[in-house]
């Protein structure tokens, strides 16, 4: 199967700080986002790279690109994004026909830790099921919130945690997002399931972080630095 690979760094992070939207802040001397595309391309250098960009961001990203030594310049299609992360799917879709036998990641940028094992198993999930979505148990105890202000506990083994990269076979996810007519999904395994399809949950990990909050991107690096030397034994 022909695969895909859609890199979605169109937020403007700024809970993080630091100036520029988080996607661009070095991390392990490489901008946060070229992590994503690198796990991606070294998992299978014949993967088609789709990195989605606010618009007035994409002139940044050549001349950070151009900065990185040859070896590590992915080759990859950069699009303009929306300004929701469904319109900013829709965005790199439309340059990806809708065939059964196409695989589509959507990978958010902001999880720079994935790493090749994950990538494997989400391709091998979605090619049997059509539909395949990391998770991890939930480990925090959990309440769920009253409309009185109050609160009731939740029994937290009837719940898990949702990562990306999300996979899916390229007519399925294309034909799904064609059935919205509007609103901002958070994620599209939602927009999937709106249009009918269950997805399949495969295994996700821990340290599979979202670098969201200040403090962040200290613990993406030593979690990098990690996977680096795994990867290298």
């Amino acid at each position: 199967m022909q695969k895909h690979a859609v890199i979605v760094a169109g937020g403007s992070g700024t809970r993080l700080g630091g100036g520029l939207p988080k996607q661009f802040q070095p991390l392990c001397g490489r901008p946060m986002l070229w992590w994503a595309l690198n796990a991606f391309a070294d998992e299978d250098n014949e993967t088609v790279i789709h990195l989605v960009l606010p618009e007035a961001y994409i002139p940044l990203w050549k001349e950070l690109e151009s900065s990185l030594p040859e070896s590590d310049r992915i080759p990859l299609m950069v699009h303009s994004g929306g300004a929701t992360r469904t319109e900013s799917v829709v965005s790199a879709l439309s340059s990806i026909a809708s065939d059964e036998n196409i695989l589509i990641a959507v990978h958010d940028a902001a999880r720079p830790v994935v790493d090749k094992s994950m990538i494997e198993r989400g391709w091998e999930t979605a090619g049997m099921y059509g539909a395949a979505v990391p998770v991890v148990p939930v480990t925090d105890s959990l309440r769920c919130l009253q409309e009185n202000g109050g609160s009731v506990v939740a029994d937290r083994s009837r719940y898990v945690a949702v990562q990306t990269p999300q996979v899916f076979r390229a007519n399925l996810l294309k034909d799904a997002y064609k059935k919205i007519d509007e609103g901002n999904f958070t994620d599209d395994a939602s927009v999937v399931e709106f249009s009918g399809t269950v997805p399949y949950l495969y295994e996700g990990r821990h340290d599979n972080i979202k670098v969201t909050n200040p403090g962040d991107m200290e613990i993406a690096a030593i979690l990098l630095q990690r996977l680096k030397s795994s990867q290298k034994r």
